[in-house]
């Protein structure tokens, strides 16, 4: 079960790391805040053991500080 899980996250994490490198028009701050998120909430899945509400706090997490560390 482990390992099925290890390969979603990876798969998912990279079809995010793939679909943001196709948003080529966004802003800087835009952008980070999306790869924030798609970091977040890959470790708010890891951390909270797969559930919903882990990766959804990952999420909002590193969304806010991928947002808030691309302002000058």
């Amino acid at each position: 079960m482990n390992t099925m899980c290890a390969r979603v996250v990876g798969t998912v994490a990279l079809a995010m790391l793939l679909g943001v490198g196709g948003c080529a028009g966004m802003s800087t701050q835009d952008r980070n805040t999306a790869i924030g998120a798609g970091v977040g909430g890959v470790a708010g899945n890891v951390l909270g053991g797969g559930g919903v509400l882990g990766t959804a706090a990952g999420a909002v997490v590193g969304g806010v500080i991928g947002h808030e560390a691309s302002k000058k």
